[in-house]
C-alpha cells in the first residue's frame, strides 16, 4: 500500500489585529506630557512676579548668577541655605582672578609692543643713513620704565657744545628721525639730560643742573619739532652727575647723554599719582599768619599799605 504524504498546515494566527497593544505605549507618553503641561501651567500660575524672573534667567543663564538668576529658580523651601551664602563669596573670587588675568593679559601685550619697537628702532637705524653714521652713540634697552634710548656723546663728536645748550646739527638730525617712529607710539616719553661731573663754571649761579635740564629741555622741543605731539611728552628733567654712565670715569664724554623713554602704563601712571592731590592736610608756609593778616587790614585802612623796599646792601643777592 503506497504510503500518503504527511501534510502539515501552519496557519499564521494574528494576535488582536488592529487591537494590537501599541497604542497603549503612545497613549502613556501623551497623558505623560499633558501632567507635565498642566503641571507647569499650574506652577505658572502660582508663582509670583519675582519666581517667573527667577525661573527665565534661569533658562536664559542655567548657572544662575546673570538677570535676577539664581542656582535654584523654584524654592521648595528645601534647598539648603549654604549655597544662597557661599555664591557671593565664590562670584567676587571669580572676578578678583579675571581682573588678575587681564592685568596680567595687558602687561604681557605692552611687553610685546616694547619688543617690537625696539625692533623697529634697530631696523631704522640699520636701513636710515643719519642714524646708521652715528649708531655708536645710540644706545637702545628695555628697562622696567619702558623702551629706553640714550644719545651719547662720543670723543671729538659731542651732542651738544661744552657749556651750552644748543645742539649739534647732526644732533638735531638724530632727534628728528627718532621722533618719525617715537610719535606713532600711544605712550608717553621721558626726557632726562645728564652731564659729567666736570663743574660748570661759564657763568654765575648756573651750574650742571640747569644746564642738564636745558638740554634735557632742547631735546624736548626737537622731538616735537620732528612730529611728536606735545601731549606726549610726560617728563622732562635733569639729573646733573647724579646717575652717571660709567662710574669708573665720572668725567668720561659717555656720561654726557640725553635719555629718551618710551615709558610703560605702570611708569606713566605711578608719576600721575604721585603728582595728584592727597587725602591729608597740606602746610603751606607761604600763608600768612593772623597777625600779618591784620596788620595788613590795619595798614589798608591807615593808607600806609604802600612801603618802599630797602635796597639790598652790597654783595647781597636780590632773587
Amino acid at each position: 500500500m503506497e504510503e500518503q504524504p504527511i501534510i502539515i498546515k501552519r496557519k499564521k494566527k494574528v494576535v488582536a489585529g488592529h487591537h494590537g497593544g501599541s497604542w497603549k505605549v503612545a497613549f502613556a507618553d501623551f497623558a505623560t506630557a499633558m501632567m507635565a503641561f498642566f503641571l507647569v501651567l499650574w506652577l505658572t500660575a502660582t508663582a509670583s512676579p519675582e519666581q517667573k524672573r527667577a525661573v527665565e534667567g534661569y533658562f536664559k543663564d542655567p548657572v544662575g548668577f546673570t538677570e535676577g538668576g539664581s542656582p535654584n529658580p523654584v524654592d521648595l523651601e528645601g534647598s539648603a541655605s549654604v549655597i544662597n551664602e557661599s555664591s557671593e563669596d565664590i562670584e567676587r573670587s571669580d572676578i578678583q582672578i579675571e581682573d588678575q588675568i587681564v592685568e596680567e593679559m595687558a602687561q604681557t601685550l605692552e611687553q610685546q609692543q616694547m619688543e617690537e619697537l625696539f625692533q623697529d628702532l634697530k631696523d631704522r637705524i640699520e636701513q636710515n643713513e643719519t642714524l646708521q653714521e652715528f649708531k655708536d652713540q645710540l644706545l637702545i634697552d628695555i628697562t622696567s620704565e619702558g623702551l629706553r634710548i640714550q644719545i651719547v656723546d662720543r670723543s671729538q663728536r659731542p651732542m651738544f657744545d661744552s657749556g651750552r645748550a644748543e645742539l649739534k646739527y647732526y644732533s638735531q638730525d638724530i632727534l628728528f628721525e627718532l621722533a618719525k617712529t617715537l610719535s606713532t607710539v600711544n605712550n608717553k616719553l621721558s626726557i632726562t639730560g645728564h652731564t659729567d661731573s666736570t663743574p660748570f663754571s661759564g657763568r654765575p649761579g648756573y651750574t650742571n643742573w640747569e644746564l642738564s635740564a636745558d638740554r634735557a629741555n632742547t631735546a624736548r622741543r626737537a622731538l616735537v619739532a620732528g612730529g611728536v605731539p606735545q601731549q606726549q611728552i610726560g617728563r622732562v628733567v635733569g639729573l646733573s652727575d647724579s646717575v652717571l654712565f660709567d662710574q669708573d670715569d665720572p668725567q668720561a664724554p659717555v656720561n654726557r647723554r640725553i635719555s629718551i623713554i618710551v615709558m610703560n602704563k605702570k611708569t606713566a601712571q605711578g608719576i600721575q599719582s604721585n603728582a595728584g592731590r592727597s587725602n591729608e592736610p597740606l602746610i603751606d608756609l607761604t600763608a600768612p599768619s593772623e597777625e600779618q593778616q591784620q596788620e595788613a587790614m590795619d595798614r589798608l585802612e591807615q593808607g600806609n599799605w604802600s612801603e618802599e623796599k630797602e635796597e639790598p646792601q652790597p654783595g647781597e643777592l636780590n632773587w
